[in-house]
């Protein structure tokens, strides 16, 4: 036996020291994107079941083998379509390293005082509104979904584009840098059953995209007149306009990893 290992390693070389490493970095990776998310428990499952298949064949279990061997592909086909927002949001999270930043340009800065004032206005006026920032990861599919705008940001347009009155009061604006790129956009609603019920569909939507992507979104109700806003698929309520300032530079500060901050309700 230890001559064997002693073999082993004599052929061990730096190659394969780097792929090694390559792999335990790639399984750490895939474990940080799951971590937290229903994603973990599925995929404990998914082992569980690997455990036992291998287990049937020790122990020469035919019959439960054979079915397992039967069920494990349509398994497969099934967690790709349980998975597939994760998917997406993984590879997403593969393309906005910041190793691939290079190749995407410098990422740009904003100013949140048009924004902050647009929403403290509309909530004391109980106005319904929903306000989404782009990130690193684009956007223009869902901008796509309404009208494209691509106009200079400001307090004013804010204010005329959610009035009650306008076409285009319905649905998300979605700012880009420093334009409003598109209003009247449909977003992904969130579909998790433990969402508070007192959350409309507006705050759905606001919890979708940031769930779908890395943006960052501003629900104003238009029932109670409160300032709420999402990032990574988290809700902070109550938010008035020093909590929303503090939040938003908290989310567009690449340096902080801070959750966001939960406002009391």
């Amino acid at each position: 036996m230890l001559s064997e290992l002693l073999s082993m390693f004599g052929r061990f070389e730096l190659k394969d020291l780097l792929d090694i490493s390559v792999l335990a970095f790639l399984l750490y990776q895939a474990l940080r994107l799951i971590r937290g998310t229903r994603a973990w428990q599925m995929t404990l499952g998914a082992l569980s079941i690997v455990l036992f298949y291998y287990t049937t064949r020790i122990m020469d279990l035919r019959a439960a083998r054979v079915f397992l061997e039967t069920s494990l592909p349509y398994l497969i086909f099934g967690l790709v379509v349980v998975f597939q927002s994760e998917i997406r949001r993984a590879l997403a999270e593969i393309g906005k390293g910041r190793m691939l930043r290079v190749f995407r340009g410098s990422s740009y800065e904003i100013r949140f005082d048009e924004i902050i004032l647009a929403s403290t206005a509309l909530a004391t006026q109980r106005i319904g509104g929903l306000i989404v920032l782009e990130r690193d990861i684009g956007l223009k599919n869902y901008i796509e979904s309404g009208t494209q705008i691509d106009a200079h940001l400001s307090y004013h347009l804010l204010m005329t584009i959610f009035n009650p009155k306008g076409p285009l009061h319905d649905g998300a604006i979605i700012i880009t840098g420093e334009r409003i790129a598109g209003a009247g956009c449909l977003l992904p609603m969130n579909s998790d059953p433990y969402l508070s019920k007192e959350l409309g569909t507006r705050h759905r939507a606001g919890i979708g995209i940031t769930t779908e992507t890395d943006a960052v979104s501003i629900i104003i109700s238009e029932e109670t007149g409160r300032i709420s806003a999402s990032k990574g698929g988290e809700i902070s309520l109550n938010l008035d306009g020093p909590r929303l300032r503090r939040f938003l530079k908290t989310a567009f500060d690449d340096r902080k990893e801070e959750r966001p901050i939960r406002a009391s309700t």
